[in-house]
């Protein structure tokens, strides 16, 4: 079984989001994609009362794509999501011997090294590379490279849309629209997210 999975926090999921995923459909052998909201990630503060809602949310955002798919993998096991014992996870019930395909962009991935059982990490995942910032190094991939992680880069042009900026527009009051899907926006305003 050939599985690529897109693991965050999508809070919210947007449109840079969708366009990473699609870009991979349509450049690579890789037919599906399974996304995973991390129930309670890491590296982020969170508001626990919120995953609901980024499942919810990230649902509706993939439905107009069959070969996206959501997983409640992390949701199911509560507690800090990490990549580690999710990727362990899915080894198992999938019966998969081969590398798992784990999308990320080059803001989490240069942080790659403080990842929860690292060295273990990344005997088990290839990453497919995505530019979050114009500052990457090559200097920095040849680094990973020698360190053992195996991926790829994607040459998709930087888009700058963040959560975190989609976020401060809405306490703000200002428009997010173009910024993630309109389905996801009608579901923010129904239930009032973000507005602290």
């Amino acid at each position: 079984m050939d599985l690529c999975l897109f693991q965050g926090t999508f809070n919210p999921i947007h449109n840079a989001h969708l366009r990473v995923a699609e870009y991979i459909l349509n450049n690579s052998e890789i037919e599906t994609i399974t996304f995973i909201p991390a129930y309670l990630p890491p590296h982020k503060e969170s508001d626990i009362s919120l995953a609901e809602h980024r499942y919810e949310m990230l649902k509706i955002a993939l439905a107009y794509n069959p070969n996206f798919k959501i997983s409640d993998i992390e949701y199911k096991r509560k507690g800090v999501s990490y990549t580690y014992l999710t990727i362990c996870e899915l080894k198992k019930l999938y019966k998969i011997n081969e590398k798992i395909k784990f999308i990320i962009g080059t803001d989490a991935f240069r942080q790659i090294e403080s990842w929860y059982e690292t060295d273990k990490l990344k005997e088990l995942v290839e990453f497919i590379v995505f530019l979050r910032d114009t500052e990457f190094k090559e200097i920095e991939l040849e680094y990973l490279r020698k360190k053992g992680y195996s991926f790829r880069i994607m040459p998709l042009d930087f888009e700058d849309i963040s959560s975190s900026d989609i976020r401060n527009k809405i306490s703000n009051n200002q428009p997010i629209s173009g910024l993630v899907p309109q389905e996801v926006e009608e579901y923010i305003i129904k239930n009032e997210l973000y507005k602290i």
